[in-house]
């Protein structure tokens, strides 16, 4: 009976793991913090032009390397967490 308990209570949470997830077909949504750390490809808790605009078409590109510009409220060439998070004019997302 032990047994069978266990392997019920095993069964059921991979059950509600499974639940849990992003709906089959559509990505998970990541945090901003996740999004950052993932695209500060040399860790150093800043994202260079290069690392925001990594992965993009020329088009995206272009249009990527001018909200770096617009999100650089110190206009030192990097983005901090707290500017990568902020939207474009400097005024932070708005929580949905």
């Amino acid at each position: 009976m032990k047994i069978l308990t266990t392997i019920l209570a095993v069964l059921a949470m991979g059950a509600f793991s499974v639940n849990a997830q992003a709906p089959k077909g559509e990505k998970a949504k990541m945090t901003p913090e996740d999004a950052f750390k993932k695209k500060d490809a040399n860790s150093d808790g800043k994202l260079s032009k290069e690392e925001f605009s990594k992965n993009k078409d020329a088009a995206k590109s272009e249009a990527a390397a001018k909200g770096f510009d617009a999100k650089d409220k110190n206009k030192d060439g990097s983005l901090d967490l707290e500017e990568f998070k902020a939207g474009g004019k400097g005024k932070p997302k708005a929580p949905k």
